[in-house]
C-alpha cells in the first residue's frame, strides 16, 4: 500500500513538473520572440504613452504571472495527474488574450471576437474539468512506468497542445500589423536597416508601413533609391501623418519624424501644405527634397517631378541621379517624346522599353503583371504602370 502510494505521488510530481516546463518554456518564447513587439505597441497605447514595455522582463513576469494563477487554480480544482493541464486553461486564455489586443480606428481598446469567445472556452473548459472528475474513478493509479514516458505523462502534455494551437491561432496573426509594431520599435531604437528589414519581401503592406519605410530610407539617405523596391501603399498625402493621411502611427512619436524634416506643424494641414510650409520658412533639411520628389513619384505626377527635380539635384552627365529618380526621366522624357535624351542613359532605357512592351507580347492583363513583377518588381517602372 505505502509503495503504490510513493508510486502514484512519484508520477503525479512528474506530470506537474512536465507541464510546468512545457508551459514556461512556451509561454516565454511566445512573449519573447514572437509577441513582443505587439505587447509593446499595446502598452504603450493603454498607457498613453506613460509606460514602456522591456521585452526580457516582460516576458518573465508575465510568464511567472500566469504560473502563479495555474497554481492557485489548480489548489481549487485538485485535479488528478491524468488531467492535470487543463488547470492551465485560464493561463493560457489569459495569454491568449493580452497577445490579441485589438484597436479601433482611434486607437480605442476592443475585446472584438473575445466576448463570445471567453464564455465560450470557458463553459468548454468546465465541462471537461467535471467529465475528468466523473473518469476519475477509472484511473490507473499504477500507471507510473518510465516516469517522463508514461500514459499520463503524454496525455498531459496533448492537452498542452491542444491549448498551444488555440493561443497560436486565436491572436492577431495580421502579418502587417506585427510588421508595423517591429518597424517602429526598430526605428524607436534607431535601427533604420532592421525598420526596413522586416516585411521586405512580402507584397501585404499599408499605408503606415509605406510612411515608416520612407522614414528609415529617408534617414539612411537613400529614399530615391530604393523605396519603390518595397511593396507600397497610398499616395503621397499618406507619406506623413497629418491631415487627411490614411497613415497612423502607433508607438513612434510624430515628432521624430517632424524633427527629421524641419519642425512640428502648428495647425492641421495636409503633406504639401507642410512642405511647402518648411521650405518656405527655411526650416527645411535636405530630406525634405526627397519627400517631394517620392511624393510627386507616388501621385504618378511626373511632370511635376521633371519640373522640381533641377531644384534639389545637378542634372549633368557627371552627376548621378538615384536609381528611381533615374528611371522617372527616361519615363518622362520617352513619353514625351524626346527619345534621343532618353536613350543617353541606355541600361534604364532597356529596362522601360522592355516593361513598356509587355502590352504588345502578352495580351493577357493579368498574366503581364505576373510576368513584370517576376521581372521588373523593385523598379519605378513597375510601380507606374502596376501599381
Amino acid at each position: 500500500m505505502r509503495r503504490d502510494y510513493s508510486n502514484h505521488k512519484n508520477g503525479t510530481t512528474t506530470v506537474k513538473v512536465v507541464c510546468a516546463v512545457c508551459f514556461w518554456l512556451f509561454s516565454f518564447v511566445w512573449l519573447y520572440a514572437f509577441q513582443a513587439d505587439v505587447l509593446a505597441v499595446s502598452q504603450h497605447i493603454l498607457s498613453d504613452g506613460a509606460t514602456h514595455y522591456n521585452r526580457s522582463l516582460g516576458a518573465i513576469f508575465i510568464t511567472l504571472a500566469l504560473y502563479l494563477l495555474q497554481l492557485v487554480v489548480s489548489l481549487i480544482l485538485r485535479q488528478s495527474k491524468r488531467s492535470y493541464a487543463l488547470t492551465y486553461l485560464p493561463s493560457m486564455l489569459f495569454l491568449a488574450l493580452i497577445s490579441d489586443f485589438n484597436f479601433d480606428d482611434h486607437l480605442d481598446y476592443s475585446l472584438g471576437d473575445w466576448k463570445w469567445l471567453i464564455p465560450l472556452v470557458l463553459l468548454l473548459w468546465g465541462a471537461c474539468v467535471w467529465l475528468s472528475k466523473q473518469l476519475l474513478t477509472f484511473e490507473n493509479q499504477n500507471n507510473v512506468n518510465n516516469a517522463y514516458f508514461s500514459r499520463d505523462v503524454w496525455q498531459n502534455v496533448l492537452i498542452l497542445l491542444v491549448m498551444v494551437l488555440f493561443v497560436t491561432f486565436s491572436t492577431n496573426t495580421n502579418a502587417v500589423f506585427h510588421f508595423q509594431a517591429h518597424a517602429e520599435t526598430s526605428l524607436l531604437h534607431g535601427d533604420d536597416d532592421e525598420a526596413l528589414h522586416v516585411g521586405a519581401k512580402s507584397l501585404e503592406t499599408n499605408a503606415s508601413l509605406t510612411m515608416l519605410r520612407a522614414f528609415a530610407l529617408s534617414r539612411k539617405g537613400e529614399m530615391g533609391e530604393h523605396l519603390f523596391e518595397y511593396a507600397l501603399e497610398g499616395k503621397s498625402t499618406d507619406l506623413l501623418p497629418l491631415k487627411d493621411s490614411q497613415s497612423r502611427l502607433l508607438l513612434l512619436p510624430a515628432d521624430s519624424i517632424y524633427k527629421h524634416l524641419g519642425g512640428r506643424p502648428k495647425r492641421p494641414i495636409d503633406v504639401w501644405q507642410y512642405l511647402n510650409a518648411v521650405e518656405r520658412d527655411s526650416f527645411a533639411t535636405r530630406a525634405v527634397a526627397d519627400y517631394v520628389l517620392c511624393g510627386f513619384l507616388m501621385d504618378k505626377n511626373l511632370k511635376a517631378f521633371a519640373h522640381a527635380l533641377p531644384r534639389y539635384y545637378e542634372i549633368s552627365d557627371s552627376v548621378s541621379l538615384p536609381r528611381h529618380y533615374q528611371e522617372a526621366m527616361v519615363m518622362y522624357r520617352s513619353i514625351q517624346g524626346d527619345t534621343v535624351i532618353a536613350r543617353q542613359d541606355s541600361l534604364v532605357y532597356d529596362q522601360w522599353v522592355a516593361i513598356r512592351d509587355l502590352k504588345k507580347q502578352i495580351p493577357d492583363k493579368s498574366a503581364r503583371r505576373l510576368r513584370a513583377l517576376e521581372r521588373h518588381r523593385g523598379s519605378y517602372f513597375y510601380y507606374y504602370l502596376y501599381k
